[in-house]
């Protein structure tokens, strides 16, 4: 018979998995087809990030209703600026200093800024019927710059929202990317909104990741995606991303000692689209941009990307681009920029989350579940005074993966500021016996492992503390594309 810590240890992994829907083991069953690249996705990083400094371009039908999310029940023909000037907005990235640029062809109103085939709302049933898209990647291109586009799952015209996500809202969202990577030539990066996020709540699930991941790279393998996730998923680690993307106008952090791809999202205006008075409004300084963001982000492989939102007629207007003259005179001389590892990504839904878990102990009221919960924010750690300890994960049936790893939550509060853990390992049970899988010392933050292709029905990570409050946040099981 169970002790009674025995049996609130294990009631807390049974509880959680009664509570979640038993579709994520199924979902990843079988292999999913690996995409192809042509070239080396570090290399294909290392090049985004060299790239330094980026124009983030907010125009939309949101432009013109002076709001910050369009309204879906809007007149197409809202969207008409009087003079669409984009050869303008390169010039002003070109003073700037900037490598790159993105722009929003649909943004969480559903507008398409595209002519677009699909069945949503587009410049197609607007008075000028301008490609936005194609005008902007032209003149963008004819200066030397790179671009990429900021792109919405959420879409409201088209009510692709959480719970209401069917196949052909799926089908309709790659359709749409299709038109954009193969009418309008090579794309260096997509960045996705709207997904995910605790305000959209649309779940990987329910839109899947891998397949819309899969198939931005099937159009253009060198593509990266950089997903605008970061206030949900650990900071030092690539989840669902290329790039990790941090939102500064949302208080989105980027680690002091960051060292994976990023950028750094911020606006040179209050909000990210144009508003009226803004032209009257006070903007970024010049050193905020350059001394506090630019230039010491840039040492830590993090690209920033600057909002300079057009207005309604569709210039960037005059006091947005003499501050971008400005920066550009600002900037210091730098040489190249600091070489980073690889770093694993991941792409594919947590094999671990939900499925009952055991642990050697655990402090009262804390359980096993909140290593595998699916929210980074809980956290298990054993009973006090015990310096090691381990979790289980006993899956409902055997699942095939090639990737695990952990998250501790070194960084995430004061009095945890660095990783508290000596040495851990990754074992599975095979013919009734534990066999070694993965060991290591002194993890990352974010420790992930390829390991070779295993199926197994228990995972058990063994943990050694430097000190008797280590904490596990997550346990990562994962069957990844290679």
């Amino acid at each position: 018979m169970p002790t009674r810590r025995e049996f609130c240890v294990s009631l807390a992994g049974a509880a959680a998995t009664a509570m979640l829907p038993d579709t994520l083991p199924t979902m990843f069953e079988s292999p999913i087809e690996p995409y192809r690249s042509d070239r080396p996705m570090l290399e294909l990083q290392q090049e985004f990030v060299d790239l330094r400094f980026g124009m983030f371009l907010h125009f939309n039908m949101a432009t013109f209703q002076n709001r910050e999310w369009g309204d879906p029940t809007g007149p197409t023909e809202t969207f008409d600026p009087t003079h669409l000037n984009t050869d303008q907005w390169a010039d002003a990235a070109v003073a700037a200093g900037m490598g790159y640029a993105c722009i929003t062809p649909k943004h969480h109103d559903g507008f398409c800024i595209w002519p677009t085939k699909t069945k949503s709302a587009s410049v197609f049933q607007t008075p000028k019927k301008l490609d936005v898209f194609k005008s902007f990647v032209e003149s963008f291109r004819k200066r030397g710059l790179k671009v990429g586009f900021h792109f919405s799952i959420l879409d409201l015209r088209q009510d692709i929202r959480r719970f209401d996500v069917t196949p052909a809202k799926i089908q309709l969202i790659k359709d749409q990317l299709t038109e954009l990577l193969t009418e309008y030539g090579e794309i260096s990066i997509v960045i996705f909104d709207g997904w995910d996020a605790p305000w959209s709540r649309i779940s990987y699930t329910e839109v899947p990741f891998h397949e819309i991941y899969a198939h931005v790279k099937k159009l253009q393998p060198n593509c990266l995606v950089s997903e605008l996730n970061a206030s949900k998923y650990p900071a030092a680690g690539l989840y669902y991303s290329d790039i990790k993307a941090f939102e500064q106008n949302a208080g989105q952090h980027i680690p002091g000692g960051n060292s994976i791809p990023a950028q750094s999202c911020v606006t040179l205006t209050d909000g990210w689209f144009w508003k009226q008075g803004d032209e009257d409004r006070p903007l970024k300084s010049v050193k905020e941009v350059v001394e506090d963001w630019l230039e010491p982000q840039n040492e830590i492989h993090c690209n920033l990307i600057l909002n300079a939102p057009p207005t309604t007629e569709g210039v960037i207007a005059p006091n947005v681009v003499q501050r971008l003259i400005e920066i550009g005179k600002a900037r210091k001389a730098h040489g190249k920029t600091k070489r980073f590892g690889p770093s694993i990504i991941i792409t594919t839904q947590n094999l671990a989350t939900g499925q009952p878990i055991y642990a050697s102990s655990c402090s009262d009221t804390v359980g096993p579940d909140e290593a595998n919960d699916g929210n980074f924010g809980s956290a298990w750690h054993p009973d006090s005074g015990k310096t090691d300890g381990w979790l289980e994960i006993r899956f409902k049936k055997p699942v095939t993966f090639n990737t695990v790893g952990f998250v501790e939550p070194s960084g995430s509060s004061d009095d945890y500021a660095e990783s508290r853990i000596a040495r851990y390992q990754f074992q599975v049970w095979t013919d009734g016996k534990w066999k070694d899988l993965v060991t290591g010392e002194r993890p990352h933050p974010v420790q992930l492992h390829s390991v070779k292709e295993t199926r197994t029905s228990r995972l058990r990570l063994s943990l050694r503390g430097s000190r008797d409050d280590f904490r596990i946040a997550d346990i990562g099981v994962y069957f990844e594309p290679m």
